[in-house]
């Protein structure tokens, strides 16, 4: 298991929010740049960006955001406002390593096999795909984390699945910016109903022994991001835990 840096931005500000509440933002003074620059620098060669603004439909933020992931040769974990399929096809074909996709695919029943036939010819697109699950009390939620969907969990889970999409990212919101722990039992669940998928966790990481009890359950990677920011973890305990996980593979 690895650890994947998170960087949130919202109005082109570096920024975590607690539970994904846009009234309880907390900003950083740093930039995108300065915060690629400073994981590059200390060997993390993956990162973990979301468009805060485009996750609730406003798109202002997207040409920055695009700007500065040219500039960049680290691998990008993307997601916040992928609607269409042209905009997945757009991103993969700029070079974004993953494109996540949640609101689009939750809301829009077609989106999902619609995806899955526009690239079932071209080899590998299931591994740069992730599907977002951001889950409140098993509940699903999109737009923002604003809007509850009707769909019960496993059932969305096997629908992925039954399409080709395999590689998840679950966000427990109950956890998510309060570095209170992690949501394991939420993981648990999911990896007990699916075994093989590829499982990337999400929400309340505050420290290294929070990341060795999610590693205990065979996820794939873990997403940290104001554990960082508020010093609780390093940039250097992160690539001293990715180069061990690299050596272990």
């Amino acid at each position: 298991m690895y650890i994947i840096p998170a960087i949130d931005i919202l109005d082109k500000k570096v920024v975590r929010l607690r539970e994904g509440d846009y009234q309880q933002v907390t900003n950083y003074d740093v930039s995108l740049e300065e915060m690629i620059e400073k994981y590059k620098s200390n060997g993390t060669n993956f990162i973990h960006i979301i468009d805060l603004n485009g996750a609730k439909g406003d798109f202002s933020n997207q040409e920055y955001l695009f700007g500065v992931i040219r500039k960049t040769d680290m691998k990008v974990q993307y997601g916040g406002g992928i609607r269409s399929i042209e905009k997945v096809k757009e991103l993969l074909d700029a070079g974004i390593h993953r494109v996540i996709v949640g609101t689009q695919a939750i809301s829009n029943p077609s989106f999902l096999p619609d995806l899955s036939k526009a690239f079932s010819h071209t080899e590998g697109y299931a591994d740069r795909i992730v599907v977002a699950i951001d889950v409140l009390d098993e509940v699903i939620k999109y737009s923002g984390w604003m809007e509850s969907s009707p769909i019960k969990l496993m059932d969305y889970v096997d629908k992925c699945l039954s399409l080709g999409f395999y590689r998840f990212l679950c966000t427990d919101i109950n956890k998510d910016g309060k570095l209170g722990g992690t949501g394991i039992d939420l993981y648990t669940k999911l990896l007990d109903h699916s075994p093989f998928i590829k499982l990337i966790a999400s929400g309340g990481v505050s420290s290294i022994q929070d990341i060795e009890e999610v590693s205990k359950i065979k996820v794939e990677s873990v997403v940290v991001g104001k554990a960082i920011y508020e010093g609780r973890i390093s940039v250097e305990e992160v690539q001293d835990w990715n180069l061990q996980a690299l050596a272990s593979m």
